[in-house]
């Protein structure tokens, strides 16, 4: 099954559904908040005064990250009121166009475990669940997108500047296996 969706032109093909999907939904979301005067301050305020509990016990589900919220998040709200919406515009753009499509995948989950840390359902596990899947296609969930340009370009550029890496040279251009 794992081979069949990272490999097989039919599998792509769904890829391009559930991307279209997930990210509209990361569109949507990031878009409204970009242009409604989105406020985290009240969200983090929330999420640190009512943490996720175990109700057996009483104690945080999550302490480092709700240590997190208040030390860092909090404090730096400003910052999330941009870094939030802007993620979620940009992981759907990504999935929408299949560009960076497996990147734009992990981020979205990323931030829907974030969401779900703190202690918001709402559709993160469903979008996880779709997500996960994407990134389990690889390069196949973006071969029906920006992709199909994008990986051989960057593996070209990855591979013209390994082939630096591998001969160091010494003065004059000379490499070792001149000398």
């Amino acid at each position: 099954m794992f081979n069949w969706l990272r490999t097989n032109v039919y599998a792509a093909g769904l890829m391009v559904i559930l991307r279209f999907y997930l990210g509209y939904a990361w569109i949507t979301g990031g878009w409204h908040k970009l242009t409604g005067g989105f406020d985290a301050t009240g969200f983090l305020k929330g999420a640190v005064t009512k943490p996720v509990m175990d109700k057996a016990t009483n104690e945080l589900v999550y302490p480092t990250f709700t240590a997190f919220l208040e030390n860092f998040a909090l404090p730096n709200a400003k910052l999330f009121n941009v870094l939030i919406p802007l993620g979620e515009f940009l992981v759907g753009l990504g999935l929408v166009l299949g560009a960076l499509t497996t990147a734009a995948a992990f981020f979205g989950v990323l931030m829907n475990f974030m969401f779900l840390f703190a202690g918001t359902v709402s559709t993160n596990p469903w979008m996880i669940l779709l997500g996960v899947i994407v990134i389990a296609a690889g390069a196949n969930a973006g071969k029906f997108g920006a992709d199909y340009y994008i990986l051989p370009y960057l593996r070209k550029l990855l591979r013209h500047r390994g082939d630096h890496g591998a001969n160091p040279t010494l003065g004059g251009g000379k490499t070792r296996a001149h000398i």
